[in-house]
């Protein structure tokens, strides 16, 4: 049977362990509801879209062999720029596809009008700005800058951006996806990018969380009445 001494000293760990791994327990059980009682579409800001959407047709576009290029080409896609077709070439410069002219930028006007074929049309803007640079912890982060942020009027402050360099709608921001990505944090532990899951506070926190359970299996067999009886009587029979 394991001693008085060494039987409080497991308790002792057990609790302290438990104390000071705690919050980080409730936080795991927290996002984890949220996230397995929330539909990803909606985190994804899809109900703010349009989802009538369909990319426009163009004719009579210039062969992109035609266009003043320096490499060859290894990538190309179709904009639709304020109703004018350009070409997005190797990911670095937009063409303008009808005469064949470079363009560095987008408007907000022509930022505007890229939000609004993907955006719901009754969303009310309330702002166009430009932004150039993201912090780590930017609900904007790993994404082509410079860019337009389209505030919307609601309850959800939803914001749209638009890439300004290639014109292209990059994603949706609203308060529930701020939420998931707060929440999906602290479940990662990952405070810098968010999805690692190879963190030295991650791998602590969860050998301290095996250590946490296993002494409270330790705590119950040395402080269980069943199993000092079979101690004892075990003692008495030998």
């Amino acid at each position: 049977m394991v001693k008085r001494n060494t039987a409080l000293k497991i308790r002792k760990t057990h609790r302290y362990l438990g104390l000071f791994l705690g919050i980080q327990f409730l936080l795991w059980t927290l996002s984890g509801l949220y996230f397995s009682w929330t539909n990803l579409d909606e985190i994804h800001g899809d109900h703010f879209k349009n989802p009538n959407y369909t990319p426009k047709a163009f004719e009579q576009l210039i062969s992109p062999s035609k266009l003043p290029l320096s490499d060859n080409i290894q990538t190309i896609e179709l904009r639709d720029i304020k109703g004018i077709p350009h070409y997005w070439v190797n990911n670095t410069q937009l063409y303008n596809a009808l005469e064949g002219t470079a363009k560095d930028s987008i408007t907000k006007e022509e930022a505007l009008y890229i939000a609004q074929n993907h955006m719901k049309s009754d969303l009310e803007v309330a702002s166009v700005t430009g932004i150039h640079h993201t912090g780590k912890h930017h609900e904007y982060r790993e994404k082509l800058l410079p860019a337009y942020v389209i505030s919307y009027t609601s309850d959800e402050a939803v914001k749209a951006y638009v890439s300004i360099k290639d014109g292209k709608f990059q994603t949706v921001r609203h308060r529930d996806w701020r939420w998931f990505d707060f929440l999906w944090m602290t479940h990662t532990m990952d405070y810098e990018g968010r999805d690692n899951f190879n963190t030295t506070v991650l791998r602590a926190f969860s050998l301290l969380g095996v250590i946490t359970v296993m002494s409270g299996f330790l705590l119950w067999f040395t402080s269980s009445p069943s199993i000092r009886k079979y101690t004892r009587r075990n003692k008495v029979n030998n």
